[in-house]
């Protein structure tokens, strides 16, 4: 277990370490042990690991406890060398034995060669990996299609949908998903585009669903319970599941959704391994991809994004800061490292979208043009936190008199949702713009573009809670694109920086990348990655028994 000294826990975490500790068999000081050994397992959880590590000394404080699965449902699980919250061991254990069945499950359609061709022309002396994945996909009932932005996932994946709805002897009822709200707009739109260009009949067409829903309106979500409507004792209705941005998705969402799927469904999952991990515990498709190879086909030729960005984003992922840094230095047209004027380069940038309010443009109009660009902050807080850049911009556009300098309100605020709310439809990521109603006399309200390409519109004091969004942190931008992201990291070195968190910055631009950066704080970011303890790849690769005490948990 790692050193605990100078930890800082959450009162919660406090709450539930004297909870077990009141009721624990432990004479005083091992008592106080075993209530440290609690908060550095919910702090661990907090920070993405499924499970901490602990000694042999540690080992036997716990059994000595009782507060351990015995056979019973107990609120820890000692397994090996490894403690969890039972929820979470419920999670992964149960996780890798479904997706270990499903993987193991063969769900081959008949298709030829001349299918294939007609959706994958033949490319001369070159491996077409669109094709390749498509063929995996038509013979497995769980399949991975990874890369980075612009190689084709989507395209790939609609494809895929057409030649099963071409070749299933009765129509498939297919699911659209994603995590948050703006991965299901852009994949519905996506899916739009490519639709229309496939070389099949309008009956298949007819057949392949644009609809994209969050994964939590898909299972049901009961709010503020953690049951969904569909689980494994009332499943999902689908014959196959799409899941994009799948590496948003954390352990146990990823649990609830096979769980809720019927026996002999597919799952499809589409994401760029690279990126971020969940916000919340596990790392589940970097796990998935390496444990299940075979199940896995990675794109990798993109065919949107701008050449140095590309280059860019590939040099930090592959930790090489050096060469990062002269490819930023070098800058060019797609490229810039800026260092002065900062706060007037973002105003500069904002004013697009208030000029279409003041000109009386549609939503749509306004939505597109805020959405071209966007800054984002590794940190909310210090210099350039997210904070400190939304309170400056808004000071300068209200100097400027593009914005009410008095109002909490006011034409042109942009908000981000940041508290889930089902009865509402609006869920945590969600981005909407307050304007003047017209419909109702030019009283303000705050509009939001669904993913089925609807506006929705709330009167301010209705939203949950919500925050303005001149600028957002990097994990908020999972799921988004831009034209264009202006990336800022802290001045100092911090314990969130890493290399998957600066990649998944970059490759949120499809045409031009600014950042604002000291070189040394760079590089060190690059030189870091996200480590995260579980083994849900290690559980998928071993064909072990579950664990005493499996039990129905949620």
């Amino acid at each position: 277990m790692p050193d605990s000294r100078e930890r800082h826990y959450s009162r919660l975490d406090q709450a539930f370490a004297g909870f077990l500790g009141a009721r624990c068999r432990l004479d005083p000081v091992l008592r106080q042990r075993f209530m440290e050994l609690v908060r550095e397992l919910c702090r661990a959880q907090h920070n993405g690991h499924s499970c901490i590590r602990l000694d042999a000394q540690h080992r036997d404080i716990v059994r000595a406890s009782g507060m351990a699965a015995d056979g019973r449902v107990m609120p820890l699980v000692l397994e090996e060398d490894r403690l969890y919250l039972q929820r979470y061991w419920h999670y992964e254990t149960r996780l890798a034995r479904q997706l270990r069945a499903m993987a193991a499950r063969r769900a081959a359609v008949a298709v030829g060669a001349a299918p294939l061709d007609r959706y994958f022309p033949p490319v001369a002396d070159a491996t077409d990996w669109q094709r390749e994945a498509a063929r995996c996909a038509l013979r497995q009932g769980l399949s991975m299609i990874t890369g980075g932005p612009g190689t084709g996932k989507t395209s790939t994946v609609v494809k895929i949908l057409a030649l099963l709805q071409e070749f299933a002897p009765r129509p498939l009822h297919i699911a659209l998903a994603a995590p948050t709200g703006k991965a299901a707009m852009r994949l519905q739109e996506a899916i739009g585009l490519s639709k229309a260009r496939l070389p099949c009949s309008e009956a298949v067409r007819q057949h392949i669903p644009e609809s994209v829903t969050t994964i939590h309106r898909l299972l049901g979500a009961r709010p503020p319970s953690p049951f969904f409507r569909h689980s494994a004792e009332t499943p999902l209705p689908h014959d196959l599941v799409v899941i994009d941005e799948a590496s948003m998705v954390d352990l146990a969402l990823m649990s609830k959704l096979v769980d809720a799927l019927k026996k002999d469904a597919r799952l499809i999952l589409l994401g760029d391994k690279d990126q971020l991990a969940s916000v919340e515990s596990g790392a589940v498709l970097a796990d998935l991809t390496a444990a299940l190879p075979a199940h896995t086909l990675e794109l990798r030729k993109s065919f949107r994004f701008e050449e140095n960005i590309k280059n860019l984003a590939d040099s930090v992922n592959l930790q090489q800061p050096e060469q990062a840094w002269r490819q930023l230095l070098a800058g060019g047209k797609n490229i810039t490292l800026l260092t002065e004027k900062i706060v007037e380069e973002i105003v500069l940038q904002q004013t697009g979208y208030l000029q279409r309010i003041r000109q009386g443009c549609d939503y749509g109009a306004i939505y597109r043009s805020f959405s071209a660009f966007q800054v984002l902050c590794a940190t909310r807080q210090g210099r350039f936190g997210v904070e400190s850049v939304n309170l400056q911009v808004r000071q300068r556009l209200a100097e400027q008199r593009l914005i009410d300098p008095e109002a909490q309100w006011y034409s042109g605020r942009p908000v981000m949702i940041t508290q889930n709310d089902a009865n509402m439809h609006l869920y945590n990521g969600d981005i909407g713009i307050c304007l003047p109603d017209q419909e109702q006399g030019d009283k303000l309200m705050v509009f939001f573009q669904r993913p089925d390409g609807s506006v929705k519109k709330y009167l301010p004091a209705r939203l949950p809670h919500c925050e303005t969004v001149f600028a957002m942190t990097i994990h908020k931008s999972q799921g988004s694109e831009f034209d264009r992201v202006l990336i800022m990291l802290p001045e100092k070195m911090n314990p969130v920086l890493t290399k998957e968190l600066l990649y998944t910055a970059i490759t949120r631009a499809r045409k031009m990348v600014t950042l604002v950066a000291d070189a040394d704080v760079f590089a060190r970011t690059v030189n870091s990655r996200v480590e995260r303890y579980g083994v849900l790849a290690q559980k998928l690769r071993a064909a072990a028994r579950l664990a005493p005490g499996d039990a129905g948990i949620s």
